[in-house]
């Protein structure tokens, strides 16, 4: 069968070149075409455009790039209906793909499914009428989101959470040991302070600086090490470092960064789970201009106490998050040093990792999402 993906973010094309990896087992016809990254291209299959093209956040950048939002959604929706495929996946993306998802719906007879739901229960609910008419099958990778599309009388797939298959999978892939981690990247034998400050411009712009400030006073005993997000110059990094704050920036190594750090401040994303998957004390950073009004939104706007999947996996604060006006420096030094220094906080938070790693299952959402597509299309 053929089957035609849209992502619009690194972690979306890491969690479709695993369910592309899996639908090749379950189908061995399978053809792909996509709008993806370098993951899925990995996998084979045809790249009709990068996500990195897609990826704008924030008002401002959507609004400056409007014409080629609408060029790119135009393009998208074309080459879908030339290349007729068996069914269109989409993966979390709300803004662009339930655009997708509309036009699919009223000019073809092509199904819709969506893999990674939109999280419509944090805010603009309202789209669920859209999700209710214009998608075929919904499988989602958080528990709690099945109890939340029941309420609304949409039936939905939980197939586990794909954070758990890539971590297992790196996991399984071999032994890394410190040594050797610190030696491949030109690192000190001090241990790890981890910084990973989102997969956008933006949210690096935004993030970096205070996290960097945060932690400097810690380099005398630790050494800061910044995630390098995919897709990205790394001379973008080199505006928003302080020349004084010593850190050391390495790419394509998240995973092996996270598997040897001892504490990480971390912008809110799939990058908490895989921190907690990871067992690293983090705390969550996502800092934003008109940082109060943003804070009156969320506490009247927005339909969730928590920002972080960890914490809404959990329904309770299990890490702090420092959000808005509550990002400063001062709070996250506060709290990275408490992780790194006080021995009975940062055991309560690793139990409490525990439980969540218990709550999501064991490994295998990739396979479970596959299985059920291809059974539901050969119907």
């Amino acid at each position: 069968m053929k089957y035609y993906l849209i992502v619009g973010e690194a972690s979306g094309d890491l969690h479709a070149s695993n369910l592309m990896r899996a639908l090749k087992q379950e189908d061995g016809k399978a053809e792909f075409r996509f709008f993806g990254g370098d993951m899925m291209s990995a996998v084979g299959g045809m790249r009709v455009k990068h996500y990195k093209e897609l990826a704008y956040m924030g008002f401002i950048p959507v609004l400056l790039h409007l014409r080629t939002i609408f060029r790119n959604m135009r393009q998208c929706k074309e080459d879908i209906v030339a290349w007729q495929p068996d069914v269109v996946i989409l993966v979390d993306y709300p803004g662009f793909n339930l655009k997708i998802a509309e036009y699919i719906k009223k000019n073809t007879q092509i199904p819709v499914y969506y893999y990674i739901s939109p999280k419509i229960w944090a805010w603009k609910e309202y789209r669920i009428k859209n999700i209710k008419r214009d998608v075929d099958e919904l499988f989602s990778i958080l528990p709690f989101e099945i109890d939340f599309f029941a309420g609304h009388h949409y039936p939905i797939h939980y197939v586990g959470n794909p954070c758990v298959d890539a971590v297992d999978e790196f996991r399984k892939a071999g032994s890394d040991t410190f040594h050797s981690f610190v030696k491949d990247n030109g690192l000190s034998d001090k241990p790890v302070i981890a910084l990973l400050a989102g997969s956008r411009k933006q949210e690096i712009k935004d993030n970096l600086p205070k996290m960097l400030e945060a932690a400097a006073g810690c380099t005398a005993s630790y050494q800061l090490v910044l995630a390098g997000a995919p897709g990205m110059d790394p001379a973008y990094y080199q505006d928003y470092i302080d020349k004084n704050i010593p850190v050391k920036i390495i790419f394509g190594q998240t995973y092996r960064l996270l598997q040897h750090s001892e504490a990480a401040l971390v912008t809110s994303g799939t990058a908490t789970l895989e921190t907690a998957l990871f067992r690293v004390p983090q705390v969550v950073c996502y800092y934003t201009p008109i940082g109060k009004f943003i804070s009156f939104l969320r506490r009247h706007v927005l339909k969730v106490k928590y920002i972080s999947l960890v914490n809404l996996v959990a329904d309770k604060e299990v890490v702090r998050e420092l959000v808005a006006d509550t990002m400063t420096v001062a709070n996250i030094r506060m709290e990275l040093e408490a992780l790194l220094y006080n021995k009975v906080y940062r055991k309560k938070m690793l139990d409490e990792y525990d439980s969540i790693i218990s709550i999501l299952g064991p490994a295998g959402a990739s396979q479970q999402a596959a299985r059920k597509m291809v059974a539901l299309l050969k119907k």
